[in-house]
């Protein structure tokens, strides 16, 4: 078994173990059965890193295997300088949500911790897959673990979220299907998604396909005006759910507009990269100012999700290398931070059980450690330099002016517009004299919390130091990208 299968089902049998033997009476060897699982899941990723050649374009570390034989589908794996740091991300986040859960879940510990480490071999699987039915049973068979989280351990609408969020990104999917059947005859019997990339295709058929592709992966990132979903099911959700939606299944649509979308309809994505852009800027501005007027804290951070997601699309539409490599690097500083934003919210909800901001103020009194992780995640939340939330930021803005420096100004506007919601919330939250009982009873982190959000601020700061390593691996990878989808493919 490869190191991308290895990666995949050992979070998924840890998981199917924890669901078959745990029972609450036996939480405490549940929870340490979780962790030593995520954990052996983690250390397998890393010589993905360590093994990896970044002087090629080449998927690496590929698995094939008949799956179908009918049919011709394949279990077919690799990774390349695009995916492959999701797949360490996936299951770094995946030991984090375990350890954030230590305490503040008391029923059925068991199913909370298998479905998310199934969740986490399945995300890794969408961005492993190289058989386009391969990847669909992935990115649909996410939806089911997500889809217990939040409506067994969700809010008091949980059920109303967890169907809100399921159906949304399933009718999406269901276009998309479509179009992988087309390409499937198409290609004359192939899943194949490399060979799908070389299809000529006349310009008619590839609008057809981009905008089918555009119906599953747009209401995944999610952008306006199909993110409604996102604020109602963050709030409903639990941290951990939260956190992993943010951090990880976001990345699952914007992942397949470099898979799917732009380099089997090229010609296409470039005749609607005026829609794709202004779709991104509008999610940029407005959702940031739908950010600044939010009274709950989760709402807040989900708005802002949007926002930091429009960059991600807007760098990957405007067609040139640091548009490409700044959308990749986003993507992955916001895997980091907007999970440290949302366990941190969970951290004193776990205290005072309410997220509006007004239930709190100067929590700096009385949670100093706390409050400390707080304000870093929050400059990174702003993009401030040194932290992982500036560097894909920057690379955007850079690629936009690049490409039109209006645009370019269009976007920057999103730093002012996330330091004001930003900031404004972490002012009313922790700063000032303590504001009611509630905020005068907490307790600072424990050890189990330090230790939790101290693995993100390394993640934050090294990565905002130091992005070189991330952005080496994908060089030669985005300039092959950016080849290929300059070519055209009209039949």
């Amino acid at each position: 078994m490869g190191l991308l299968s290895l990666a995949i089902w050992t979070p998924v049998f840890f998981g199917v173990v924890l669901l078959a033997l745990g029972r609450d009476e036996h939480a405490r060897a549940v929870r340490w059965l979780a962790l030593i699982g995520a954990v052996v899941s983690l250390l397998i990723t890393v010589p993905l890193y360590l093994q990896f050649d970044a002087s090629t374009a080449a998927m690496q570390f590929v698995e094939k295997a008949a799956w179908i034989a009918r049919f011709n589908m394949n279990y077919h794996l690799g990774v390349d300088g695009i995916s492959l740091w999701f797949v360490p991300l996936t299951a770094f986040i995946t030991v984090i949500v375990v350890i954030s859960a230590w305490e503040a879940i008391t029923e059925r510990v068991n199913q909370y911790m298998g479905a998310f480490l199934i969740l986490s071999g399945l995300m890794i699987g969408v961005f492993s897959a190289m058989d386009a039915m391969l990847f669909y049973v992935f990115f649909e068979a996410t939806l089911i673990p997500m889809y217990l989280i939040i409506g067994i351990w969700g809010g008091p609408r949980k059920i109303y979220a967890a169907f809100k969020f399921f159906l949304y990104t399933l009718l999406g999917s269901l276009l998309m299907l479509i179009a992988l059947i087309y390409l499937y005859n198409k290609a004359g019997g192939s899943f194949d998604i490399q060979a799908w990339h070389k299809l000529p295709l006349a310009g008619n058929v590839q609008t057809l396909l981009f905008f089918a592709f555009f119906a599953a992966f747009a209401v995944k990132v999610p952008m306006w005006p199909v993110h409604t979903w996102l604020p109602d099911v963050h709030v409903e959700a639990p941290t951990g759910g939260s956190a992993v939606l943010a951090a990880i299944m976001l990345k699952l649509g914007a992942y397949g507009f470099l898979r799917f979308s732009m380099p089997i309809a090229p010609d296409a994505s470039h005749q609607w990269a005026w829609l794709m852009i202004a779709l991104s800027v509008v999610a940029v501005i407005y959702v940031g100012l739908v950010a600044i007027v939010q009274q709950d804290m989760k709402k807040l951070v989900a708005y802002s999700s949007v926002a930091h997601m429009g960059f991600v699309t807007l760098g990957f539409f405007i067609f040139n290398d640091l548009g490409v490599s700044g959308g990749l690097v986003q993507m992955i500083a916001h895997g980091f931070v907007s999970g440290a934003m949302f366990l941190s919210i969970g951290v004193l909800y776990d205290r005072v059980h309410s997220r509006e901001i007004a239930s709190y103020g100067g929590v700096i009194n009385t949670m100093p450690k706390f409050t400390a992780f707080a304000l870093l995640f929050a400059m990174a939340n702003c993009g401030l330099p040194a932290t992982a939330g500036f560097v894909g930021e920057w690379m955007v803005i850079l690629g936009a002016v690049r490409a039109n420096f209006w645009l370019g100004l269009a976007a920057s506007t999103a730093l002012i517009f996330g330091a004001a919601y930003t900031l404004w919330m972490f002012k009313r939250v922790y700063l000032g004299p303590v504001a009611n009982e509630d905020v005068r009873g907490l307790t600072d982190i424990n050890g189990r919390e330090f230790l939790m959000l101290s693995l993100l601020a390394i993640m934050v700061l090294y990565m905002g130091i130091h992005p070189k390593p991330f952005t080496d691996v994908m060089d030669v990878s985005v300039a092959e990208f950016l080849k290929h989808v300059a070519t055209s493919k009209l039949n």
